[in-house]
């Protein structure tokens, strides 16, 4: 009775659809305590206990129906709802497989559009392809993987419901900073709350992606913005629409209208070209039109490191998207390197304190300091801490779904006492055979050492790397790798032949209705011509029905009417 009374109590604070369930429960249990009671309908609640002596979480129940769905169909646990990931569960025979999705974003997105959807061009949603739905026969948790064990064929899967950085582009370690004994006592505390359990697999795929990289520069992760998710790309039309606002305001002063409209992408690659394109349409086409009095002051400003932007294009495209950047007024400043980035304006400027948090101060090694409103960057990848942590030593190898390898000096697991996953040297990328299989070589030093591969664990992505290959870590490569695994799988044919990328080609947007296509056997095309290929391509790629009629319906209504600015 005390336990209903603490229970009652915190029944205002909980969802309608929950406090309503207790509410009945309450009142039926009051009424009469003798009926029999059917099981706790707790299994999707993401914490672990609502009330003292109350409901509380058990996973169980949701693992015990994802087992008896199963019916004699192998479960396949896909890492990751990216490119490959979510190419591979939609793919999958369901009639074959029980596809199992764990990611920490509910979402597949389509990273071709998000600059679109940065600058209001299109709206989320057409950039979004939810991992649960009624046309699939995909299941979903929403978690991060914490842990493989390869000889039982588990993993360990950390809840991520409430996760804050859901939807933003992950740039550290969620659990830096914690010694390994605290991260241990961490995951058992999780274990009893039931944030942390183990999922059994058939078959293994890991897609986990990378993290943006920063190259350990200060003040990037704190203040930089990014274009990896479409969180990212919400933050950036927030920021971009708050610098004109600011601005606008007749307490700014001109100095610090010129540094809130000075737009830094740090990144001279096919993103932060797209992006800088993108941002220089929304201020030609609609900025311009309701801000007259501020367009003089603005300023968009590419550096990178190299000797020029675009380095997968050739030199001639490459040499056009500089020149349209150019007479566009967007300065291309290579061979420059960022030394750091803080909140506040430049020293010695004359700005007033209250603008300190306004702006932010990019150190430049061969320009100085220069105040900006926003920097976006986009400097390319590093490696997922899952794939350095977790897919690293394994102990012991499994009973079966191991193909020991014709090299080294032992052939048998009672050769070698440890295994380790064979990493790239360069990226840290999980190697794979052309089957798309991880491999494994035996502890110790030197070149001729025991290997192996695990027939029932794959991984493609960002985070894998086919070995004996240099393929680019692109969407496209992503893709292809998944319809590949998915239609070998389908067919039970693993061993008839290996992976091989076929290059389509590459493609970039430049701003004011002009693009860039690369065919992979020649055929350069610029211009409007490319543009009508790059927004045909893309809109081809799509996924659902459903976007393929909100992006052009999109691109319409925006080209008719102009983009939304509100902020929200």
């Amino acid at each position: 009775m005390q336990a209903t009374t603490r229970c009652t109590s915190y029944l205002p604070q909980l969802p309608s659809g929950i406090h309503e369930l207790l509410s009945r429960s309450t009142r039926a249990s009051t009424r009469s305590s003798h009926r029999p009671r059917w099981p706790p309908l707790t299994a999707h609640f993401s914490h672990a206990g609502l009330c003292a002596g109350g409901v509380q979480q058990q996973r169980s129940i949701t693992i015990k129906q994802l087992d008896h769905g199963r019916v004699d169909r192998e479960r396949v646990v896909i890492l990751g709802s990216g490119w490959a990931g979510y190419t591979v569960a939609r793919q999958l025979d369901s009639r074959k497989y029980q596809a199992v999705v764990v990611s920490p974003r509910s979402y597949f997105a389509f990273t071709p559009l998000l600059a679109s959807t940065s600058v209001g061009t299109l709206e989320f949603r057409t950039a979004l392809e939810p991992v649960r739905s009624k046309r699939s026969k995909v299941n979903y948790f929403q978690g991060w993987a914490d842990g493989v064990d390869f000889k039982n064929k588990t993993v360990t899967i950390e809840e991520a419901v409430d996760d804050p950085t859901q939807g933003l582009s992950p740039t550290l370690d969620r659990h830096a900073g914690k010694t390994g004994s605290q991260r241990e006592r961490e995951k058992a505390t999780e274990a009893k709350k039931g944030r942390l359990f183990d999922l059994a697999y058939d078959k293994l795929v890991i897609t986990v992606g990378c993290y943006s990289q920063t190259f350990g520069i200060p003040g990037v992760k704190e203040n930089a913005l990014f274009l990896k998710d479409v969180g990212d790309a919400r933050k950036i039309r927030n920021r971009i629409l708050a610098c004109f606002e600011a601005a606008a305001l007749p307490t700014t002063s001109d100095e610090m209208r010129r540094t809130l409209l000075n737009f830094a992408i740090v990144g001279g690659g096919p993103t932060g070209i797209e992006f800088s394109a993108e941002l220089y349409d929304i201020i030609k086409e609609d900025l311009a039109r309701i801000y007259p009095e501020l367009i003089p002051f603005h300023q968009i400003t590419v550096y990178d490191v190299a000797d020029k932007v675009l380095p997968m294009f050739d030199a001639n495209l490459a040499d056009y998207a500089m020149d349209a950047f150019r007479r566009g007024g967007i300065s291309i400043k290579t061979k420059h390197h960022v030394n750091e980035l803080r909140k506040g304006p430049p020293a010695g400027s004359a700005s007033k304190v209250d603008d300190q948090n306004a702006c932010f101060t990019l150190n430049i090694k061969e320009q100085g300091e220069v105040g900006v409103g926003m920097v976006v960057w986009s400097t390319g990848l590093m490696m997922n801490p899952f794939v350095a942590k977790a897919l690293r030593d394994i102990p012991e190898l499994p009973e079966a779904g191991v193909k020991f390898l014709e090299s080294g000096s032992a052939q048998d697991k009672s050769g070698p006492t440890g295994w380790v996953v064979q990493k790239d040297a360069k990226t840290g990328s999980v190697i794979t055979d052309d089957r798309l299989r991880v491999k494994l070589e035996a502890e110790g030093v030197g070149e001729d050492k025991p290997q192996a591969i695990l027939e029932d664990v794959f991984a493609l992505g960002d985070c894998a790397i086919l070995e004996g290959t240099s393929y680019p870590a692109t969407a496209q490569v992503a893709s292809q790798k998944a319809e590949w695994l998915a239609k070998r799988l389908n067919r039970d044919d693993i061993e008839q032949s290996g992976f091989t990328w076929k290059n389509l080609g590459v493609m970039a947007y430049i701003g004011n209705w002009n693009a860039l296509f690369q065919g992979s056997g020649g055929g350069n095309i610029s211009g409007r011509a490319a543009w009508i290929l790059w927004r045909g391509a893309y809109l081809t790629k799509s996924v659902s029905i459903r976007n393929k009629i909100l992006i052009p319906m999109y691109w319409f209504i925006n080209w008719l009417f102009g983009r939304d600015i509100s902020r929200f």
